[in-house]
């Protein structure tokens, strides 16, 4: 697990727990992640356009686990877990979402 702490802050406060034993990384990251993979997954099964209004979904889906990291970060306020998590995984979907938009454009113009 000495590989996470390049991707992950890992801090044991912020991160969820089975038998003693920490998740690889902190609970928004296990959010982002888990999201990234259930779109993933989903869109397998409906697959559907990457446009400009996906893209502007895509950074609102993003938006709340920027404000609830940066209002802990500037000390406004405690999260919980369980919050991180969801906007996590909320977050998650936004940014494969907009990784694919921008990805998919890339390849329209060349």
């Amino acid at each position: 697990m000495d590989i996470m702490k390049y991707i992950c802050h890992r801090k044991p406060e912020r991160s969820f727990f089975i038998k003693n034993h920490q998740f690889p990384v902190c609970a928004r990251c296990t959010g982002f992640y888990t999201g990234l993979a259930v779109y993933l997954i989903f869109n397998f099964f409906y697959p559907h356009n990457y446009n400009l209004n996906m893209l502007i979904i895509s950074i609102i889906l993003m938006i709340p686990a920027g404000v609830d990291g940066f209002t802990q970060y500037f000390g406004l306020r405690e999260s919980t877990n369980k919050l991180r998590f969801i906007t996590g995984f909320i977050g998650g979907i936004g940014l494969i979402i907009f990784m694919k938009t921008i990805i998919r454009g890339i390849i329209y113009v060349l």
